[in-house]
């Protein structure tokens, strides 16, 4: 089953792969779906087990760097919600009880290698966001150190575009952006050392953050297949792009075996596809959180 929408609990927000229900006035029912959304259009054809893989690794990421940032996760006792037991059943793996958030207007970019939007940047700028980088770098190369690249938020069907430090600040505020850049760059520093002791390299990852109470909080997801880049370490070379524990076979799939014109309606994906792609979000589950999935 791809989605289910609860009866009984007031739905605030569907998004590509997350659904967003009001529980009361401080927290939140945070519920991902098998839903894949490639080049900004969700797919008809759900990935089995993607919800729990995504919501298992971030609560893995959560509690691994929580001494960084703290983050809105309450829980995952799910007894005390008024759904029915088919629901119940749904939700078990893929849902968790979050505190509310300010969230801020900006998706927050930490970038250690160059690749997609960044790669596509540097190639027209020399620089990503506003942030200059040294001639002559090839595709998937390590930066010099990592980078904060910014960027707006889309809706659903639309692209998010990278921005500049000061479009940011001029957003969200610019002591509050600097407090955001230092914490993105140090949980993409502990997490990528995390992942290379494992044989993973993490390409770049998308952070969000809120206010709670006044305090910074970390927010969403975190380090998953679907925001980050992972790539294994011992496929990977520079001037080439490497495999990655996402949604590449889908990608590859569509833009070199289908007709489709990335304009809505996607189209289903073959059962080859979906059993490969669902592998590589199992392995990387399985790698960075060192248990496994069931």
């Amino acid at each position: 089953m791809e989605t289910m929408t609860l009866e009984r609990l007031p739905l605030r927000a569907r998004g590509k792969v997350r659904d967003i229900y009001e529980l009361d006035e401080a927290r939140l029912l945070l519920v991902a779906s098998d839903r894949l959304s490639a080049f900004d259009v969700v797919l008809p054809t759900p990935i089995p087990d993607k919800g729990r893989l995504l919501t298992g690794l971030s609560l893995f990421w959560f509690d691994f760097l929580n001494d960084v940032v703290p983050n809105h996760i309450i829980g995952t006792d799910l007894t005390e919600l008024d759904v029915t037991d088919d629901e119940r059943a749904w939700l078990d793996g893929r849902a968790v009880i979050v505190r509310k958030a300010e969230v801020l207007p900006v998706e927050c970019i930490a970038r250690g290698y160059l690749a997609g939007s960044g790669w596509k940047d540097y190639g027209a700028t020399g620089a990503i966001s506003g942030v200059a980088l040294p001639a002559g770098l090839r595709l998937a190369d390590r930066l010099p150190e990592p980078i904060f690249t910014p960027s707006t938020k889309a809706e659903v069907g639309t692209h998010d575009e990278n921005i500049d430090f000061e479009t940011a600040a001029a957003k969200a505020g610019g002591a509050l952006m600097a407090q955001v850049r230092e914490i993105t760059l140090a949980l993409y520093g502990r997490a990528r050392d995390h992942a290379a002791e494992r044989g993973i390299i993490i390409a770049d990852t998308k952070f969000e953050f809120g206010l709670i109470d006044g305090s910074l909080t970390l927010v969403d997801e975190c380090l998953t297949s679907d925001s980050s880049r992972f790539w294994p370490a011992d496929s990977w070379a520079p001037g080439a792009s490497p495999p990655s524990f996402d949604k590449q076979f889908v990608r590859d799939w569509l833009e070199n075996e289908s007709d489709w014109d990335k304009t809505p309606p996607g189209p289903a994906l073959p059962p080859d596809i979906v059993e490969r792609t669902r592998a590589k979000y199992v392995e990387a589950y399985e790698r960075l959180s060192d248990r496994q999935f069931s």
